[in-house]
């Protein structure tokens, strides 16, 4: 495995302004912090909430809004972005339209503090670049060639593994045909890691012209993935698909809200505990992860 560290801000020395205004909170390892997305009944997005619009429940007690940040703040918390991309054998019609796709989506985002690659077929490879390094990053994505089965799975599983130690947003983009064959984890692991983990993930689905049962399954995994972190999942059909779709996904990414709290349930069983989050405006649609595993410590 290749690996490749870069300094980044944290959120822990990170200051951001909270409620009410005159006060400043700090965020720590305790701090519950949530990617929301607010859009009017057609579609369009609400970016003009303040913290005290937002009520958050967990477990059916209600929560003190501490860290509130609209997604076009500046300055912002920073942004981590995470490129996952399948080079297995069943992307040969597809890998070219994936890399055009992933090199896209780099340029639609320069703000990314850095960006994770990983590129998995049988195996799983991840390196960590800085903005400096991102024209080896494209060579390194342009290099790839079809290979091998496919370890989705494993990829997100090793993915949000090194993504617990980033500090900030964190949201990548999984590039697939949707059909995992060689993983060790489990699609219910995966979901399992997803629901716990804090960052917002983004699928783009080359599935063609998959049709019956095979391909509603694809479409609906990846599905399922996505809604358990509060991100969408997208199925263009060619490049001309792409700019439109990166569109919408960087249109998500600024239009999204963190916002965060300490929990009242001081407890660390490490149980799952569930989030809702409501908007004291009317005719608005929420979407954001449905909670979090508290944290566990062995007791005495």
């Amino acid at each position: 495995m290749i690996t490749r560290v870069w300094t980044a801000v944290g959120l822990a020395a990170f200051v951001v302004a909270a409620v009410p205004a005159a006060q400043v909170f700090r965020a720590t390892v305790d701090l519950v912090s949530l990617g929301v997305t607010v859009t009017e009944r057609d579609g369009r997005f609400v970016t003009d909430l303040r913290a005290e619009d937002f009520e958050i429940v967990e477990d059916g007690a209600p929560q003190s809004v501490r860290l509130f940040v609209r997604g076009d703040a500046s300055p912002a918390p920073p942004l981590h972005l995470g490129l996952l991309l399948d080079s297995s054998g069943s992307m040969e019609d597809d890998i070219a339209l994936s890399r055009t796709a992933a090199i896209k989506f780099l340029n639609a985002l320069p703000e990314a503090e850095d960006v994770t690659l990983v590129d998995f077929d049988t195996e799983v490879r991840v390196a960590r670049y800085g903005p400096a390094d991102f024209p080896r990053l494209v060579e390194r994505i342009r290099r790839r060639k079809p290979a091998g089965d496919t370890a989705m799975h494993d990829a997100m599983g090793v993915y949000l593994d090194g993504a617990t130690s980033l500090e900030g947003r964190k949201v990548f983009l999984l590039y697939t045909d949707g059909m995992d064959t060689s993983s060790s984890m489990s699609f219910s692991e995966t979901i399992d890691l997803l629901k716990g983990s804090d960052v917002t993930m983004f699928a783009i689905g080359f599935l063609g012209p998959a049709g019956g049962s095979r391909g509603m399954e694809q479409r609906m995994r990846l599905q399922q993935m996505t809604e358990a972190t509060g991100g969408l999942a997208f199925f263009p059909g060619s490049v001309k698909d792409l700019d439109p779709t990166y569109e919408k996904v960087v249109a998500e990414i600024r239009a999204q809200y963190t916002v965060g709290y300490l929990s009242t349930n001081t407890r660390t069983d490490g149980k799952w505990r569930k989030v809702d989050i409501k908007i004291k405006r009317p005719n608005v649609k929420v979407r954001s992860r449905k909670g979090y595993y508290a944290p566990f410590r062995q007791g005495p």
